[in-house]
């Protein structure tokens, strides 16, 4: 393949940046482990059928051909065929389906996989891309606690990545109840519709989200005006959350007797007890933010966004919510919330921006020298012994002059060079980043704490 033929939209790391990836899906998992999430992984392909019906995400699937069906795809209809997952929710809920025997509810899992999706890239925006997800997936019922539990776990799991160079990471939660039980008291009827253009609000602005209210959704002049109310609607607490959206209901005609309003409140209800009871945990974590939509329509309830101090050109790194109708078998309902980490956004962030990077390329902390291949035997028992007592090592690749082969481990980054001993001598060990150089056993002998292992630094 010609030098450059890269592909726009798949990254591909260089050792030291898989490094910093690694580490990160290292840390997330040790968090969600700790909260006892279990891990698994789905099979990468999903049918036509689950993928088309999950909201707006149709124009995004890449849907799979093998080489001796090419031009006759049109045969089969697209809900038959298979095509990439875009996300790992919908997998999730065909698997909760098909091993509900095996399974124990209420069913935390994480998973840390790659997705795909044909959007246009651009910068921390890839067509094929890791997710971290964690959810928790109840059988015929899932308790509310978990919709305060979640955002939580995830917020303690970006913490630990401000050691990477992540900025502070904040929740803004919603409630689609509450949404929809106001946009229904204003007299609208294409809910769904309104949910996706008031997404849009940080992205293109109140005057054209009104436009595309009134030309899209059927809304006139003041329910579009009403709606950007409710939207920019702000509080500290579930309290005053409730204050302000009971004037909103007064200030356009929505009675507290009408279904619409009994609606709108479970939602306010639960969006109040998740920042209040977040507060109360970790204050400042969680805030509501009634702006907050999400775009996919399997939403039911509580709906998250996340996004990072001074970070706002890179958008929400971490969203989710409830979903009470994704997955169902027969008359039982599996309900579940969840949310999912774009970890190579992430990733991109803390390489391009924070200056995330390893210590050095290579893991190993000690590379053995070669005199020459007749002795490489002696060499690999070196590496062997210090292997065995957790010490990372390599051997020199060939016996080239030992110069080379100290050239060599510095362009990996490994710090120190190992001599075996000649003609009776014990070995020796240089360190070349110091220069310093003494005798060593390998039964025995330690790296210094700061080359000890391979690591990620900021800068």
């Amino acid at each position: 393949m010609a030098k450059g033929a890269s592909i726009s939209g798949f990254p591909e790391w260089l050792p030291s940046e898989r490094v910093v990836e690694q580490r990160v899906i290292d840390t997330l998992r040790e968090v969600f482990e700790l909260n006892g999430f279990l891990g698994i992984e789905t099979r990468a392909v999903e049918t036509g059928a689950s993928l088309l019906k999950k909201g707006e995400t149709s124009k995004e699937i890449y849907l799979l051909s093998r080489l001796q069906e090419v031009g006759h795809e049109s045969d089969t209809p697209i809900e038959e065929r298979l095509g990439l997952h875009f996300d790992l929710t919908v997998p999730l809920s065909r698997y909760v389906v098909e091993h509900s025997g095996q399974l124990a509810f209420p069913f935390k899992r994480w998973q840390i996989q790659k997705v795909w999706r044909g959007e246009r890239p651009q910068e921390g925006r890839f067509r094929e891309f890791v997710q971290a997800d964690i959810d928790v997936i109840g059988q015929g019922e899932l308790p509310d606690h978990y919709e305060v539990e979640l955002p939580l776990v995830m917020v303690s799991a970006l913490e630990r990545l401000r050691g990477f160079g992540l900025p502070k990471a904040t929740v803004h939660a919603n409630n689609r109840k509450l949404s929809e039980g106001f946009y229904r008291g204003l007299g609208l009827t294409d809910v769904e519709g309104v949910l996706r253009e008031i997404d849009k609000l940080d992205k293109i602005g109140a005057d054209e989200v009104s436009r595309l209210l009134v030309e899209n959704c059927g809304a006139d002049e003041a329910q579009a005006k009403a709606c950007l109310e409710l939207a920019e609607l702000t509080a500290a607490d579930g309290a005053e959350l409730a204050s302000k959206f009971d004037a909103l209901c007064a200030a356009h005609g929505i009675a507290k007797d009408s279904e619409a309003y009994t609606l709108a409140r479970q939602g306010l209800d639960t969006l109040a007890m998740i920042v209040d009871e977040a507060a109360a945990i970790r204050p400042g974590s969680v805030i509501a933010d009634l702006k907050i939509a999400r775009g996919l329509d399997y939403y039911t309830g509580s709906v998250y966004e996340t996004f990072l101090d001074g970070a706002a050109s890179l958008g929400s790194i971490c969203s989710g919510g409830r979903y009470d109708n994704l997955a169902s078998q027969g008359n039982r309902k599996y309900p579940g919330v969840g949310l999912s980490i774009g970890l190579s956004r992430l990733v991109s962030y803390m390489l391009h921006t924070a200056g995330a990077h390893a210590n050095r390329v290579s893991p190993a902390s000690v590379l053995v020298a070669v005199w020459n291949e007749e002795d490489r035997a002696g060499s690999n028992r070196i590496a062997a012994a210090l292997r065995s007592r957790g010490i990372a090592a390599d051997v020199a690749p060939t016996a080239a002059k030992l110069g080379k082969q100290i050239k060599y481990a510095d362009k990996l980054g490994i710090p120190y060079v190992w001599f075996p001993g000649q003609e009776g001598a014990g070995d020796e060990v240089k360190n070349i980043v110091t220069g310093d150089q003494a005798p060593a056993d390998a039964t025995s002998w330690e790296p210094d704490t700061v080359n000890a292992r391979q690591t990620v630094v900021i800068g």
